[in-house]
This record gives C-alpha cells, sequence and structure tokens, in this order.
C-alpha cells in the first residue's frame, strides 16, 4: 500500500501523461480483479483508479478539441488552434 498523502498522488496523477495513466489504471483494475486484498488496500486502489480515469478523460477531452479545432485552409492545409475545455463549452 502507498504511503503517500492524497495530495501528493493527486499531483503525481495530474503531471501523468494519457498513456502513463492509462497503463497505470489498468494495472490498477488487474489488481482489484485479482481479489483478496484488505478493504484498506481495495479502497485506496479504488480511488485511484478513479482518480486516473478522470485524467485520462480530461486528456482525451483535451485532444478531442484539439482535433475539432482543425481547420482547412483554402490551400488544404491545416491550421491548429489551441483552446482549453472551458473554452468549448463557451462555443456551445
Amino acid at each position: 500500500m502507498s504511503d503517500k498523502p492524497a495530495t501528493e498522488a493527486a499531483v503525481d496523477i495530474a503531471q501523468l501523461s494519457f498513456d502513463d495513466a492509462l497503463l497505470e489504471l489498468q494495472r490498477t483494475v488487474a489488481e482489484l480483479e485479482q481479489g483478496g486484498l484488505q478493504l484498506e488496500r481495495s479502497i485506496s486502489l479504488y480511488e485511484r483508479g478513479v482518480a486516473l480515469h478522470e485524467r485520462c478523460a480530461a486528456l482525451l477531452g483535451e485532444a478531442e478539441l484539439r482535433v475539432q479545432k482543425l481547420l482547412e485552409r483554402s490551400a488544404g492545409t491545416l491550421e491548429v488552434t489551441d483552446i482549453k475545455p472551458s473554452d468549448a463549452a463557451d462555443q456551445e
């Protein structure tokens, strides 16, 4: 079981790339599926899994926004316009 404070664990997750967060989420789920864990370990893993899932979802949302903002120019080239998730909500 990890002895890291919850805030440090959250910071760690916030720094993960999508691929790293997804890999850790898969490992977390596999460990939970094996069973036989103490209750506190199961709860801790579940909470971390939820945080990892949220990180992956946020990164996917950002990637989707970037793809949606690809604008085809008249010459056939593409232009990327960076936006934040909060910007997309304003456009709906």
